[in-house]
């Protein structure tokens, strides 16, 4: 077993830590140590003053335990070592254990404790009024949410998922109101899965994105329709206009008898013209 998790733990490398977001890295830490094996004795330590004492009166059983228990404390007592800048490895030089290295780190860069409530009250403000953008994706809302609840969580505070989810549907745009309205009454929001929220929302954003493009389209082609239409409304007005002076063909001239568009012959060809009335078949 050990050499499996020491094969599968050499692939964790250690962060450095050099002063910021101790949380993270101590987050980090953690892992690492559990995957040797090692945390249990980091944050529980062991008495090495018995452990001197009762040296000399131990078993060779007890004293194969005792030597087990100091390689292992030295080996997490290394990886911490290792897990400091040359700057902040002054101030754990001097310890012996692990815990010790761990206790004055811990102490240091995590705060006391009314530090870390004023921090978490701005963070607990911060996450009850926060909103997607307009301007933003879902992606980029998505991580700047969770990266909040990380810090949370790190100051120790784990809200449930049911809290969560009404968090994440309640503060999208209204343009995404339809899905949220779905997936809250046909799912239980304390077993939903973050993951398949997400994918529905993903699906329906890029429906959402396709609609805006179709909406600017089809507002762009209207508009079209409207230059086309209104162009085409005043040319035919002009041809109506057309037809009701002139009913027959345009190509045709005036009838040089009586000045009218027709066909045939003229029905006055012949007939004398009153100079008085303008009418045909008789004179003043």
């Amino acid at each position: 077993m050990s050499n499996m998790a020491g094969s599968g733990a050499a692939e964790l490398h250690t962060p450095v830590f050099n002063g910021e977001n101790y949380e993270f890295w101590s987050i980090r830490m953690k892992t690492i140590l559990k995957s040797h094996g090692l945390w249990e004795l980091v944050e529980n330590g062991f008495n090495s003053s018995d452990l001197k004492k009762e040296k000399e009166e131990a078993t060779d059983t007890e004293k194969s335990m005792m030597a087990q228990i100091l390689m292992k404390d030295a080996r997490a007592l290394g990886l911490i070592q290792s897990a400091v800048s040359d700057q902040l490895f002054p101030r754990i030089v001097n310890e012996e254990t692990s815990k010790g290295a761990w206790d004055i780190l811990k102490l240091e860069f995590r705060g006391d404790k009314q530090v870390r409530n004023v921090k978490l009250q701005g963070l607990r403000r911060e996450f009850e009024y926060t909103r997607m953008k307009d301007s933003e994706s879902l992606y980029v809302y998505l991580v700047r949410l969770f990266n909040m609840l990380n810090q949370m969580k790190s100051y120790g505070e784990e809200l449930s998922r049911e809290r969560v989810m009404q968090k994440f549907l309640f503060s999208l745009p209204k343009s995404y109101d339809s899905i949220c309205s779905v997936i809250e009454h046909s799912k239980d929001l304390e077993t939903l899965e973050v993951q398949e929220v997400v994918a529905s929302l993903k699906s329906f954003e890029l429906r959402l994105d396709r609609h805006t493009e179709n909406s600017s389209e089809r507002a762009f082609a209207s508009l079209n329709i409207e230059e086309k239409k209104s162009k085409n409304e005043s040319f035919s007005g002009n041809q109506s206009f057309q037809k009701s002076w002139k009913p027959n063909d345009g190509n045709k001239a005036a009838c040089k008898h009586c000045d009218k568009l027709h066909y045939g012959k003229c029905w006055f060809e012949g007939k004398p013209k009153c100079h008085g009335c303008g009418k045909f078949g008789h004179m003043i």
